[in-house]
């Protein structure tokens, strides 16, 4: 009897991956006794920072060590290059920085995160003093200009023109006045955009009296005020909605004025440091390299997108007249929640079959075949020493060369979410790679930090679409790290330009919406059968939705970005509402909304500042790679290795626009990255209008 039964039983166990296995446990690690025995460290394998105030020792020594290179560089008896001094100066600082600012956000420990906070000020007031350090810049440019009296080659000349160029934003190539008035407006720019920042997300009170009878109970009330704290975009009421989007959105003089402030210092400390712009300036060395290009870009996808854009907003529209057969047009309070009510509406139910075939475990076994087949690598999970990580959730991954059998790096994955935790999902270098004095190579560390639903008593974490997406994006990033395996820290991986950088991740959501590459992976989390074709044809469907109002709202968020960090902010207009009904007018196919504001609550000027039109870049370079290298064979060796070589083992050591005219053999206009884009996008709709 007991031997039928474990015959029975063996033949329905679906056997896992060690991968599988650990990202699909369904409880957090704990352990039956004491570690009393087992080696102990600090985060990240520092044992100086086993404690918070270890911070101190860190930076202090990061310190020192800059102080001494500064006068390796200086000397006339200088025994190495002049860039493998800057180097490791900018090595030994950022390896504080970074982390710093990781366990500033990330760490669970009020007082790991003020440690940190210090040590990131502390570096930040370093950097600024070699900014300002005039012979230090002299002997750099000296060497830029006549050459080194070691022999360099000419990614060595590269890396010191960037080095040269960080030094220049600071304006230490101007006479005093000059450079002390850049130094301001840096200072002054940096707490405007802070300010702003803070005051973006406030909630706006408002008299009772002020909105409909019917609507006043479905806000947070305080005395005769309702106080609207969002967008109540989930809202079934359209009322409701059209209320907390105009009251929210109200314009504010306090943040307009901060907002104002912030465009105008940009645009002085720019046209200071020799820039018509301060567009100018941020698309100066990236894929576009101009404002020119990006505007014929926006403009050439403006004009052939628009009519599938309202072809989109008019599917919201029968939707909305389904609830209120008044309804005559879409308005901007109705695009999110007719977005989601669509996707509810002919998917819901069948995605929530969907997901016990895509547990996250499954889904990084699906990584790690991609990147076993593409670049010969695999990831594994990496022992973790007592006090190495912030929180016990974290699973520590070594990726691995498997012709070699050596490590490239280590990503620390931060998966899942909980209440002290930031719930944007990023990716954050701790430690660059590159080759060390001693001839050792320093090897890469990230952290990718997501917001996952915990597992379930019965069941592993379980992704939706979304999901999955992200995950492969923020791997993206990684492998990004760990591929690039650059001779200097300054241009390891996603050290390059913000329309470069998001290439390798925009590209992993095409492996993530392929069907022959999901067959590989998703898996029933406790059968292991493989999904059934009906439930895949309704996840891919399911990502396709509305391709096209979304990206005609990237392009005129782009232009807006442009407009406003242009020479001419206002153009003649009175503010920056009025900007954005003129911008919003040619670029979106549903009107701004009168006496509302939503710009001032648009954190992306602070952080993307004249550079939100990288998500167009990159989203149009990466679909050219994958249509010309993937696209008939997302396992391709022959592919991988030509992308790993012509991409990511350059990380930002090569111009961006020759680094991607080199990989597709091809020439880079605003055209043809506005082809890319709109060919996606038209394939979509065919697929959407043949399974329809």
């Amino acid at each position: 009897m007991f031997n039928k039964l474990s015959k029975q039983f063996v033949r329905n166990v679906w056997t896992v991956s060690p991968l599988t296995a650990e990202f699909n446990r369904l409880n957090p690690k704990t352990h039956s006794f004491p570690r009393f025995f087992e080696q102990k460290t600090g985060l990240f394998g520092h044992q100086l920072l086993s404690e918070p105030s270890g911070f101190y020792l860190f930076r202090e020594n990061a310190i020192v060590e800059s102080d001494r290179l500064v006068k390796e560089a200086l000397s006339p008896h200088r025994q190495r290059k002049m860039v493998e001094v800057f180097d490791q100066l900018s090595n030994c600082l950022c390896k504080v920085a970074d982390m710093a600012e990781f366990v500033r956000i990330g760490h669970p420990s009020q007082r790991f995160g003020h440690s940190a906070e210090e040590a990131s000020i502390t570096i930040s007031t370093e950097v600024e003093r070699l900014n300002t350090n005039k012979p230090l810049y002299e002997a750099l440019r000296e060497v830029s200009e006549k050459g080194d009296r070691l022999a360099t080659n000419e990614l060595d000349e590269y890396v010191m023109k960037l080095f040269l160029f960080d030094f220049e934003q600071s304006g230490i190539h101007m006479n005093e006045d000059k450079r002390r008035l850049v130094l301001q407006l840096n200072q002054h720019i940096l707490h405007v955009g802070s300010y702003f920042m803070s005051t973006a997300s406030q909630s706006r009170s408002v008299p009772k009296s002020k909105l409909p009878e019917e609507v006043r109970n479905c806000f947070h009330t305080e005395g005769d005020h309702l106080v609207i704290n969002g967008l109540f975009n989930d809202s079934d009421n359209d009322l409701v909605r059209e209320a907390a989007y105009r009251v929210f959105l109200y314009p504010d003089e306090h943040q307009e004025s901060l907002l104002q402030e912030l465009l105008l210092s940009r645009l002085k400390l720019a046209q200071i440091c020799g820039f018509d712009s301060y567009s100018q300036r941020a698309v100066n060395g990236s894929i576009a390299n101009n404002p020119q290009t990006v505007w014929e870009l926006i403009n050439c996808i403006t004009d052939r997108l628009r009519p599938f854009a309202e072809q989109d907003f008019e599917a919201m529209l029968k939707l909305k007249v389904s609830n209120n057969k008044y309804a005559k047009s879409v308005k901007l309070w109705d695009i999110p929640f007719f977005t989601n009510l669509f996707k509810q509406t002919k998917f819901s139910q069948d995605i929530s079959f969907c997901a016990p075939y895509f547990s996250l475990g499954s889904c990084m076994d699906g990584l790690n075949t991609i990147f076993n087949s593409l670049f010969n690598t695999k990831l594994e999970v990496s022992e973790q020493l007592v006090g190495e990580c912030w929180h016990r959730d974290v699973i520590k991954l070594s990726v691995i060369d498997c012709n070699t059998n050596t490590i490239l790096g280590y990503i620390y994955c931060d998966f899942f979410e909980r209440s002290s935790k930031p719930h944007n999902d990023c990716h954050f270098t701790i430690q660059g790679g590159c080759h060390l004095p001693d001839g050792s190579y320093q090897l890469p560390i990230v952290v990718l930090s997501l917001s996952l639903p915990n597992p379930s008593p019965t069941a592993p974490s379980l992704l939706s679409p979304h999901m999955v997406d992200n995950l492969f994006h923020e791997m993206g990033h990684a492998m990004h790290s760990m591929l690039a395996r650059t001779p200097y820290q300054h241009i390891t991986g996603t050290r390059c330009s913000t329309d470069l950088a998001e290439v390798p991740s925009i590209l992993m959501e095409f492996f993530a919406s392929d069907r022959r590459v999901i067959q590989t992976f998703a898996k029933h989390f406790q059968s292991g059968q493989q999904i059934p074709e009906s439930l895949l044809d309704v996840w891919l469907a399911s990502k396709q939705v509305f391709m096209a109002s979304d990206l005609q709202s990237q392009t005129f968020y782009s232009a807006l970005d442009q407009t406003y960090h242009s020479s001419q902010p206002f153009n003649g207009l009175k503010n920056t509402t009025e900007v954005l009904a003129q911008i919003q007018s040619h670029y979106y196919s549903v009107p701004a909304v009168p006496n509302t504001a939503w710009q001032l609550r648009f954190g992306h000027l602070v952080g993307y500042g004249a550079k939100y039109y990288s998500y167009l870049v990159s989203k149009s370079v990466a679909a050219s790679i994958w249509q010309k290298l993937f696209q008939n064979d997302p396992f391709s060796s022959s592919a991988g290795q030509l992308y790993k070589e012509q991409v990511l083992a350059h990380g930002g050591g090569k111009p961006p626009k020759l680094i991607v005219q080199n990989v597709l053999n091809d020439t880079i206009s605003a055209k043809s990255l506005a082809d890319s884009l709109i060919d996606n996008v038209l394939q979509s709709y065919d697929r959407n209008s043949q399974s329809n």
